[in-house]
């Protein structure tokens, strides 16, 4: 089974802004890159999204341009939960918050928000109830750089301490085969 991972186009939040969940809204003009983004897609998949908005307006896209067999948004595909940081600068998290959180991100959620493994266990719930063996046609999720770098932790057995070694750029393709 042929898996395309696509990662949502660049935000309208200025570099540095933690945005995590926070339904941001894409940087115009994206349609070039959507088209990029089509041509490395098959032509029939299903397709899945996560509901915020920075990826619900790439996945109708693909919806409208490819022979979509089935449509679902799904709450397990979302960012991570950055709680209190949610819009803030990274420069402007108190270090007593921000630095135990560099130092072990897999284990340590953000204040009031989630860590990496709880990411890691919703988008397992997600592949294990949504991706069967059965399914015969490719399979298109659309998410953001967290949820597909733990995708691909999931695939490769890679330790979550090791996710951010998987550059994951905004607009791109990865596909894997299960």
């Amino acid at each position: 089974m042929e898996i395309y991972l696509v990662r949502h186009t660049e935000t309208i939040c200025e570099k540095g802004i933690c945005y995590g969940q926070s339904d941001v809204t894409l940087a115009e003009p994206f349609e070039s890159v959507f088209e990029n983004i089509i041509s490395q897609l098959p032509s029939e998949a299903l397709l899945f999204s996560s509901p915020l908005k920075r990826c619900t307006i790439l996945a109708k896209h693909i919806r409208n341009t490819i022979k979509a067999i089935s449509y679902q948004e799904d709450e397990r595909l979302m960012e991570m939960n950055f709680g209190d940081w949610e819009m803030k600068n990274w420069n402007d998290i108190l270090p007593e918050q921000l630095n135990p959180w560099m130092e072990d991100f897999v284990n340590i959620p953000a204040t009031n928000g989630e860590s990496f493994v709880e990411l890691h266990k919703r988008v397992g719930d997600f592949l294990s109830i949504q991706i069967s063996k059965e399914i015969t046609k490719p399979i298109i999720i659309v998410a953001h750089g967290g949820t597909i770098r733990s995708i691909l932790c999931h695939h490769t057995s890679l330790p979550l301490k090791d996710a951010f070694q998987n550059k994951i750029d905004f607009g791109q393709v990865i596909k894997i085969v299960l």
